[in-house]
Parts: C-alpha cells; structure tokens; sequence
C-alpha cells in the first residue's frame, strides 16, 4: 500500500514589517506589502504567478507499506519563487527574488515511520543593501529568506507536518496536504533578518534558525482584526518581558497581536501562548472591566488597540465563549 502526503510552506511580507531606512522604498511605491495568502490552499502556481507569495517550499513524500511494515519510501517537491510584484507606474519596477539551490537531507528512519526534510528559499528583493564581493568591489545581493519543512508519514497512514526552521523574516504560513493552514511563524524580525541572514549564516552555510510556530487564529478573530484595523487602532510595541495588562488591572481596549508572541498569566501561571492575528481582552471588556489574565510579551510584540465600545458585543461574547480556558476560580476568556 502506498501512503503519500505533502507540506506546504509560503512566505509573505506583512503590512509595515519592514523597518530602517528600506521603508522609503514601501512608501513611494517602489515595493510592495503583501496580502496575507488564503486559508485554504487550492492553487500554488497562481499565487506564486500573482506575486502573492514571495517564496513557497513544496514537500511531498511517500512510503510503501506490507504488513504493516514499511518496506520503500522516496520525496519530491521543490522551492519556488513568487513572480515580481507589478507596481501601479509603469517606471517603477519590481524585482524578484533569487533563487536558491534547495536542501534535501537523507530521511531518517523509525519504527513504523520516516521523516523527511527540505529546505528551500532565496534572496528577497526587500532591502537590496550592497555588500562587498569577494574582491573587495561593492555588489547588490540581498539576506536569504527560507523555510525548513519536516514531513513525517507512519504506517499507519497518519503523517505530521512541521515547520523545523525558518528565517525570522518574512512571515511564514503552513498548509497540510488537504491545503489546510495549520501552523504559522510567530514573529517577524526584520532588522534581526537583515544583519543575520547572510553566508555562513543561513542553512546553506550550515545553519539553521529555530522558529516558534503558532496555532492559527479562528475565523471569528480574523473577522474581528479586520473591524479592528479599520477602526483608526492605536499602535503598541513592546519589549520582550513587558506586559501589556496585568490580572485585576481595569481595562476597556481590545487587543489584536499584529506580531510576536504573548503569554497568558493566570494566577502566576502560564496557561497558554498566543501568535500573530489572536484578538485579546475581550472579557474585561463584558464582565466587569477587570482583566481576568496578565498578557506578557514572549518576544518583541506590535499590537493594535481599540476601544471596546467600537466593537459589536455580541462578537465579543462569541469569542469569549468559544476561546475561553479555565480562569481564576471560574469562567475562562482572555483577559
């Protein structure tokens, strides 16, 4: 019997990711912001052909199975490059990235499964800094951008997938092998990328970069970020530690984590992590005006802030209820 699976990986540059002296090129039109890419998965080449993937990294992989041992396996696949993104004057220009050769390592091998791997990227058109060539004359290069996709298919039919390492910019997003996103990269480090990203420190250098790898956010926040930042939201951004409310505090904002990682205190306990798109605060905001959890930021965080009272409270009752885990004594939300 052959079992077959694939991971999906697309990178994308988030609106105002970019920081330095590179956002002149985003504001006079020269570069463009990416719209974040569809839930479902359905049609890589005409994403990539529109410009709205900067790079994608392909895995697929299969096992041969005989009484209930795997007896063959082998992968496929490869990295692609999105299309340069069109700007709206014809003399401006837009660029593409470069590709680069993709990483294969030998799959390893367990008891009932076999996990594969594959790295793929390019060097992005964001940025454009010079950088001396090997003799000394200046040349035009870029930071390398990738992604690192572990794929692992058992005997039994089942198969998980992993994003195993990725660069800290752009944004990365991962699709299972029904197209489903199932998994997206916390944070977006674009200075960090900018002065890290370069031989010999990438995965073609030899090394990789861990990446903290978030749930994907419900429908209902996707919805409720949208109200949000249409809503003129105050812009917040915090050092690794901070906190953005404590337990008990008085609060009448709602929150959406734009990007990085918050963690949720409750009691002094770490009860969960959240990732880019989750909408918090919706709790103190229907039952009271008390912050029911302290939220500290993991990593460097950027955040939106509204008024409570510009959002339907009807929504907000939804999403406590929905998304809600144990608080102090009873009831549950985020904060």
């Amino acid at each position: 019997m052959r079992i077959e699976s694939s991971v999906t990986a697309v990178s994308w540059v988030p609106l105002d990711c970019v920081e330095g002296g590179q956002r002149l090129a985003f504001h006079i039109g020269a570069a463009q912001y990416d719209d974040p890419p569809p839930d479902q998965l359905d049609d890589l080449p005409s994403l990539l052909a529109a410009g709205r993937v900067r790079l994608a990294n392909q895995l697929r992989a299969f096992v041969e199975v005989s009484d209930g041992v795997i007896v063959a396996s082998g992968q496929s696949g490869q990295g692609h490059v999105g299309a340069p993104r069109g700007a709206a004057d014809a003399a401006q220009v837009g660029f593409a990235a470069v590709p680069l050769p993709d990483l294969r390592p030998d799959p390893e091998t367990g008891d009932g499964w076999v996990r594969f791997g594959q790295t793929a990227g390019g060097l992005l058109s964001v940025g454009m800094p010079y950088r001396g060539g090997p003799d000394g004359s200046p040349r035009l290069a870029a930071p390398a951008a990738w992604t690192t996709l572990a794929l692992t298919i058992h005997a039994d039919g089942t198969s998980r997938q992993e994003l195993a390492g990725a660069s800290p910019f752009p944004r990365h997003w991962v699709y299972d092998h029904q197209g489903r996103l199932i998994a997206t990269s916390g944070v977006v480090d674009f200075t960090g990328w900018q002065a890290d990203a370069w031989d010999p420190f990438t995965p073609w250098g030899g090394r990789d970069a861990p990446v903290r790898a978030t749930a994907v956010e419900t429908a209902l926040e996707r919805e409720l970020s949208q109200v949000m930042l249409g809503s003129s939201p105050h812009w917040m951004r915090l050092r690794t530690g901070a906190t953005l409310v404590a337990q008990g505090d008085p609060g009448n904002e709602l929150y959406l984590l734009f990007d990085g990682l918050l963690a949720v205190e409750i009691d002094g306990r770490t009860v969960t992590e959240l990732g880019p798109g989750a909408v918090v605060g919706e709790v103190a905001l229907l039952d009271g005006g008390r912050r029911t959890a302290t939220l500290r930021a993991v990593t460097p965080c950027r955040v939106a802030a509204v008024p409570g009272g510009r959002i339907d409270r009807a929504a907000l009752a939804e999403l406590a209820r929905t998304r809600g885990w144990p608080g102090p004594g009873a009831g549950g939300g985020r904060a």
